[in-house]
């Protein structure tokens, strides 16, 4: 008998040691980074400690997580670490992934979006370290920045460097760049110059902003018809221009129809209707080395239209 219990004494000292030693780890894994969390937890950035094998398992995790991404997602994470996944934007998610599997550039920084408790997504830069064992993965620590005010502020500077400021549409700089683009590949391409009829007349009896209600029209009925592929921009006062990539002859047309038949049916309280464009485009099987012959050929047909129709009125 005293044989039996004294083995399970000695089970039970090895089981006390065993756990002592475990708790004993996990208190060195935290030390190391401990620094680094007295330092950052006053601010808005996420510090973590995150084992990635053989499973996910938070070692730490900043409280402030709760006024980031809301009431209770520190505690949420730390109880399921896979809910990162839940809340990472669709088109970061293969990043978070590769993370886990320690198969990124751990030397760059990682961009990510994350969703906080109102639904909204917010930007967040990381830096991450991996810890190895053997070779492998087996954890990473980092800080996630928030990032989400100078992302947008950067995306604001780079929309208006490359649309145009009164109707949205892209701008000639953008046009240009694009153009020059399509000139380098060999695709079915097509250029559309269409210009406003008029407009220094409409300006000088109706008003600038008569005028720029006018431009706008045109921009959105352009837009309008345009789709995602296509480049719809603004090139001058009164001058569009539009690239349509990958569409042939009849498709081009049946744009410029519907273009059409749209102004014609505007009514935005104008002492005058219908709208009036000129439009001129031309067509090529293949865009490489022919864009600049392209708009130009387009702009001429677009200046035949137009003094046809003075021809016509002037009768």
């Amino acid at each position: 008998m005293s044989i039996v219990v004294g083995g399970i004494l000695i089970c039970l000292i090895v089981l006390c040691i065993r756990l002592h030693n475990e708790k004993a780890k996990l208190q060195r894994k935290i030390d190391l980074f401990k620094p680094m969390i007295e330092t950052t937890e006053g601010i808005r950035d996420i510090v973590y400690y995150c084992e990635v094998y053989p499973k996910l398992k938070y070692l730490y995790l900043s409280p402030n997580l709760d006024s980031i991404l809301g009431p209770n997602s520190l505690e949420k994470h730390l109880k399921n670490p896979d809910k990162i996944f839940g809340i990472v934007h669709p088109d970061d998610l293969d990043i978070l992934r590769k993370k886990q599997l320690g198969n990124i550039n751990f030397d760059k920084p990682i961009t990510v979006r994350f969703q906080n408790h109102l639904g909204q997504y917010i930007w967040f830069e990381e830096y991450a370290t991996p810890v190895y064992k053997d070779g492998k993965v087996i954890a990473v620590q980092g800080v996630f920045r928030n990032i989400h005010s100078q992302h947008i502020l950067q995306e604001q500077l780079e929309y208006k460097s490359t649309h145009d400021g009164l109707t949205g549409l892209y701008n000639r700089e953008y046009f240009q760049l694009k153009k020059n683009e399509f000139n380098g590949m060999a695709i079915p391409i097509s250029v559309i110059i269409a210009d406003l009829d008029d407009l220094k007349e409409i300006n000088d009896e109706n008003g600038h902003q008569m005028g720029d209600r006018l431009i706008i029209a045109v921009a959105d009925c352009l837009n309008k018809y345009a789709d995602k592929e296509m480049i719809v921009a603004r090139i001058g006062g009164d001058e569009f221009a539009v690239i349509i990539p990958d569409k042939y002859v009849l498709e081009v047309e049946q744009y410029i129809e519907k273009v059409h038949s749209e102004l014609n049916g505007i009514s935005i309280s104008l002492p005058f209707s219908p709208i009036r464009v000129s439009i001129g485009y031309e067509y090529s099987p293949s865009s490489y080395g022919v864009m600049r012959q392209l708009f130009n050929k387009a702009d001429q047909k677009m200046y035949k239209n137009k003094k046809m129709k003075k021809t016509i009125v002037s009768r």
